[in-house]
């Protein structure tokens, strides 16, 4: 399968189709989004089908929507989107653009051997409430941002939708050194792996990899056919050495509600 039909079978599967735990998905005829229904979290716009006509026209009515709905929201744009300039456009409305991340997709049909080994260092799946406190140890040193919704978002995750979200830890001397999750949306082709963060003391020394190999043998066994993961530069070239290639680049585009801001 070349890029093209990579890209738009991805489109079709992880932007269009896909839904979320703790999200309510709603179609509108320019946009797909997901009210974050507990309120603890963001909303999200991953699909749009606009113009130059008609894209400022949708993304004020989207600021309004959210702006009712006392959300913050992400508008998560890609490189193929368009008008051309939507990123622009969407920075005069008032968003903050995040920085450029690679989108990699996996054929695991193709994937290297190496891959299929056994996991090298001491990985553990979490499936207890209590277990997310090692997540939270590893992020909370690697990010400075709070993580109070991701603590939500996962335990939320393990009670109401088990089958779907896998959430990993690797340990060095029994501490908690690197944490990363996937998701395997029902009826998706695709598994998305997130999350790929190591302690800085610990990084290069296999952990991440150790994630990766993790997560993707559970998919193999899962039945699904490829994995796809938005890359920071520091994590793409780890990924390429196992295949992985870029399809498209994302940029988030985040929308703070005035009454939240700070």
């Amino acid at each position: 399968m070349n890029n093209t039909q990579m890209l738009a079978l991805f489109d079709q599967n992880q932007r269009y189709n896909i839904a979320y735990p703790d999200s309510r998905r709603e179609v509108t005829p320019n946009v797909v989004r997901h009210l974050n229904v507990s309120n603890t979290w963001e909303g999200t716009i991953i699909y749009s089908r606009l113009d130059e006509n008609n894209a400022d026209a949708e993304i004020r009515m989207q600021i309004a929507y959210f702006r009712r709905m006392g959300q913050n929201f992400e508008w998560k744009i890609y490189s193929h989107d368009t008008p051309h300039d939507l990123k622009d456009r969407l920075l005069a409305h008032g968003f903050e653009i995040g920085e450029r991340e690679a989108v990699l997709v996996l054929d695991l049909a193709n994937a290297p051997a190496k891959l299929w080994q056994p996991v090298a260092h001491t990985v553990q799946r979490i499936t207890t409430p209590e277990k997310i406190a090692d997540v939270l140890a590893v992020q909370t040193r690697v990010w400075t941002e709070g993580q109070d919704w991701l603590a939500h978002y996962l335990a939320e995750a393990l009670a109401n939708y088990p089958d779907e979200m896998s959430i990993y830890v690797a340990y060095a001397d029994e501490k908690p050194v690197c944490a990363a999750w996937a998701y395997f949306a029902g009826g998706s082709q695709f598994g998305g792996l997130w999350g790929g963060s190591t302690v800085e003391a610990f990084r290069g020394q296999g952990f991440y990899t150790a994630l990766v190999a993790a997560r993707a043998q559970e998919a193999k066994m899962r039945g699904v056919k490829y994995l796809t993961v938005d890359a920071s530069p520091m994590s793409r070239p780890v990924l390429e050495k196992f295949g992985f290639r870029t399809i498209a680049f994302s940029y988030p585009c985040k929308w703070t509600h005035p009454a939240r801001k700070r």
